[in-house]
């Protein structure tokens, strides 16, 4: 593990600004292995070095990987001046790192949301080269039937010309006019899983992602909430997309 500055180190950990480190350190109120350190810019091994602030250990992970049930009405965005994002969601220490959300999802739409600062495990996950799968659920105005579930496997076209890759649609129920279904694609494009309903006659009522790759909504996460990945978690989701786990963790 590469040496990193306390300043830096407390700052990633969304702690404080460096220039509050540098006070703090002034202070007396950050001590490395037992011993006050009164300068900030002083390097440790951040997984080796017992580095406290404010008289609480500073428990250091490289990268954090959160799962969120996101809510309807929330934008799957970093910042926005007028409208609520996901990361409103969540406590500061995890905005200042820089964490975002993996993909998205619309305004509209709950479901599994998964944020992380890891840029190359985001980016793998989003790949349309690595096809990783997403499914969803969903409450549809129409009678969807054996013929749409075929026109899915074989790939529809859209009505602007949008060729989507061969999709699973599994139909759960059909109560008067309204269809509940599953749905499984393998690409991450605009508005996907509406759009591809609608074309068969079918706008969507509700929308919720239920699953991204190997990974599951946790059921015990209300609509809002959040909670970090277990490491053997992050495991099955770098392997899912062709990422080398031997060094994790």
């Amino acid at each position: 593990m590469a040496l990193q500055r306390i300043d830096k180190l407390l700052t990633s950990m969304g702690l404080c600004s460096r220039r509050e480190a540098a006070a703090a350190a002034r202070g007396g109120a950050v001590s490395v292995d037992g011993e006050i350190c009164r300068d900030a810019s002083r390097k440790v091994d951040p997984q080796h070095s017992c580095v406290t602030f404010r008289g609480k250990p500073v428990g250091y992970t490289e990268h954090v990987y959160l799962m969120m049930h996101k809510p309807t009405g929330v934008l799957c965005a970093t910042k926005d001046r007028e409208q609520k994002t996901v990361l409103d969601l969540l406590p500061a220490q995890y905005r200042s790192r820089g964490v975002f959300p993996v993909g998205r999802l619309d305004k509209d739409t709950s479901g599994l949301l998964l944020l992380t600062d890891d840029g190359a495990l985001g980016h793998a996950l989003t790949s349309p080269r690595r096809h990783v799968p997403k499914v969803y659920r969903a409450l549809a105005d129409g009678v969807l039937g054996a013929a749409d579930a075929a026109a899915f496997a074989d790939g529809l076209v859209l009505g602007d010309g949008t060729v989507c890759r061969p999709a699973e649609l599994q139909i759960d129920d059909v109560s008067g006019a309204q269809s509940r279904v599953t749905v499984t694609v393998h690409e991450g494009m605009y508005h996907q899983v509406r759009r591809m309903l609608a074309a068969r006659g079918a706008p969507v009522r509700t929308l919720m992602r239920v699953s991204e790759g190997p990974l599951a909504l946790d059921p015990q996460l209300a609509p809002g909430s959040w909670r970090a990945l277990e490491q053997g978690e992050v495991d099955i989701l770098r392997a899912c997309c062709g990422q080398n786990t031997e060094n994790s963790p």
